[in-house]
């Protein structure tokens, strides 16, 4: 095998496999160059056909990059939008790459994105590991959060925004002003704001944000639950359900913010309910009248950074079995369209259909679905990948390895850094049975849990060393 300098995994199919390999390759050709006119970082990740730079894709393209072993460096997309703040606290969430002035249209006026930084540095720093990043940012990140307050929450204790905000082009959301995903990536936005001022060890911070995080989890729970459809909309101008169920209300399981019985009732309509496409998951359910089951944008299209989100917030409901199900079904239909059946070339897309393994389809909309759109999809031939599929939760800073495997398979990860400790983590059946191998530079803290069965964590010191699972 050519040495990449990235993690290289094993997985019993080998499709998998090269799909992950092909993906870092192609990374390659997504870096751009700032200048002095733009006031962009002198190298920064963004999609190579793009005039412009997108907060969102910046905040999602972090959770993919963190593994590239330091190669590619998370941190300067998000640093383009730092640089950009405003006396007032803003940060705009489009910047034009021409001249780096933010980009405002009538139904963004204030040019608001999802407000995910406090998320995506949480993640960077247990996967790159530096305290003195966040440190640096958490100044900006609060005038942020202070600025979105100010302009947009209301009395109710929810926030009121443009439809734009939340990146669903056409989605039959139009009657909705108090947005539930938007809602919910604040309370996510409060909850990791205060998880940043626990690492470090400000009790100011993190008391601060602990309590707005409860207080708006307590508003949406209130206002924007319905206890008749078991589901989480979103609100009129006049504070009233507006019955479109989305996959935008799924936001709100990876803020942990429903409890248990009302997660499960959410979980069900993943299951066996109208999100339950042969796609995980279509981002309108299918029981709604505006469903597509061609996709036409979010009109049903399966995009993979919802995929995504959806996964992480059962993850948070220790539902791993479902979530890594899905993620293997999801990555089989993105297979299906770089491996076409025919000798038409593949690629992979922003969308999918929600039924078959095609790219999403949507009539008279130029550019749709965009080809070879990593930003999205290298959250599943990547991230799912190693996170879910595989299996791993790494902290760097805890020097910790969980790995939860609900099937036992022939698969691990080999050469990945946990800074400056390159461990690999193989599990493979021998003749005394499954047995797991591992390498590392230095001694780190490995926890296996094979769900429904053993759970056990160890201390791995250097040097190569083996477990045999029944044994455990």
């Amino acid at each position: 095998m050519i040495k990449t300098g990235f993690p290289v995994i094993h997985f019993y199919d080998q499709d998998f496999v090269d799909i992950y390999n092909k993906t870092w390759l192609w990374l390659g050709d997504f870096w751009k160059k700032g200048n002095k006119k733009n006031g962009f970082q002198s190298k920064y990740y963004s999609y190579p056909e793009s005039t412009t730079i997108n907060q969102y894709e910046a905040c999602l393209s972090t959770f993919f990059l963190v593994y590239s072993n330091s190669i590619y460096s998370p941190a300067p997309a998000l640093d383009n939008f730092y640089n950009k703040q405003e006396d007032s606290g803003a940060i705009r969430g489009v910047y034009n790459e021409a001249d780096g002035t933010p980009v405002f249209t009538r139904d963004n006026p204030e040019c608001l994105l999802p407000p995910l930084f406090s998320w995506a540095e949480f993640n960077i720093y247990h996967k790159v590991g530096l305290k003195k990043r966040l440190k640096e940012v958490i100044p900006v990140l609060e005038r942020y959060y202070e600025w979105i307050e100010a302009k947009f929450q209301q009395k109710n204790g929810l926030f009121k925004t443009p439809l734009a905000v939340a990146q669903m082009d056409n989605s039959p959301r139009d009657k909705a002003a108090y947005l539930i995903d938007f809602n919910a990536q604040m309370a996510l936005n409060a909850y990791y704001m205060s998880a940043i001022g626990d690492i470090l060890n400000d009790k100011e911070i993190s008391f601060k944000y602990k309590k707005k995080y409860y207080s708006l989890k307590t508003r949406i729970d209130a206002l924007m639950w319905d206890d008749e459809d078991q589901f989480y909309y979103d609100l009129n101008r006049s504070e009233a359900k507006v019955k479109v169920k989305t996959l935008a209300s799924y936001w709100t399981m990876l803020a942990q913010i429903p409890s248990e019985d009302k997660a499960e009732a959410m979980v069900q309509k993943l299951m066996d309910g109208p999100f339950n496409t042969e796609n995980p998951f279509p981002s309108l359910a299918t029981d709604s009248k505006a469903y597509n089951q061609n996709g036409k944008g979010f009109c049903g299209s399966v995009y993979p950074h919802l995929t995504f989100m959806v996964i992480k917030g059962l993850e948070k409901y220790e539902r791993h079995e479902f979530a890594r199900e899905c993620a293997i079904r999801h990555l089989y239909f993105i297979l299906d369209t770089l491996n076409p059946d025919g000798n038409k070339p593949g690629d992979i897309y922003e969308a999918y259909s929600p039924i078959a393994g095609v790219p999403s389809k949507w009539d008279g909309k130029k550019n749709f679905p965009r080809k070879h759109f990593l930003t999205y999809a290298a959250l599943s031939t990547i991230t799912l990948m190693i996170e879910n599929v595989i299996g791993l939760d790494i902290s760097l800073p805890r020097k910790t390895v969980d790995w939860i495997i609900p099937l036992l398979e022939i698969m691990g990860i080999q050469d990945l850094s946990l800074k400056r400790n390159m461990i690999t983590i193989l599990v493979n059946k021998s003749g005394r049975g499954w047995e797991v191998r591992m390498e590392s530079e230095k001694l780190y803290y490995f926890t296996i849990n094979i769900l429904g069965g053993q759970k056990k964590r160890l201390p791995i010191p250097s040097g190569k060393c083996s477990i045999l699972i029944d044994k455990i």
